[in-house]
């Protein structure tokens, strides 16, 4: 029987994100689970045509970004009722969000990914696919895909 004990949620704090950390909230409660709540900021640009920021405006902006979500994060736990009873730990990573969540579940070698869908079409759906097609085709363990 399968039986999760880390389960890893990415998050972009969309309604859609809520409806998986619900979803993995209550798969932890019934495994006695840990749940993982992920954020992964893009990288920022220090550079732009003809103009640099300093090194260190780049390590306030980062560093506020960081916290912001944090604050974010601990936002949408209280929003998704009944995970008072549930571990969840916090992490805010930087990259390619597809690359990060999958790094994170090998680093910590998760049971299980709950990740939400956006449901998008369309051409550049197609050229680009999504984060969530991304680690589902290359995750090393199962993938709940969340539907809005």
């Amino acid at each position: 029987m399968f039986a999760p004990k880390k389960i890893l949620v990415p998050t972009d704090y969309s309604l859609f994100s809520d409806k998986a950390l619900k979803q993995a909230i209550d798969i932890a409660r019934q495994q006695k689970a840990t749940v993982y709540l992920l954020h992964v900021i893009g990288f920022m640009q220090a550079c732009s045509v003809d103009y640099c920021v300093d090194v260190a405006t780049m390590e306030a902006v980062e560093k506020q970004s960081t916290e912001a979500a944090r604050q974010m994060m601990d936002k949408q736990i209280a929003r998704v009722a009944g995970g008072e009873d549930v571990m969840i730990v916090k992490d805010v990573r930087q990259g390619t969000p597809y690359d990060e969540i999958l790094r994170e579940q090998k680093e910590k070698g998760m049971d299980l990914i709950v990740i939400a869908s956006h449901g998008s079409t369309g051409l550049l759906h197609h050229l680009m696919g999504s984060v969530a097609d991304k680690v589902s085709r290359h995750a090393e363990c199962p993938v709940l895909l969340v539907r809005g």
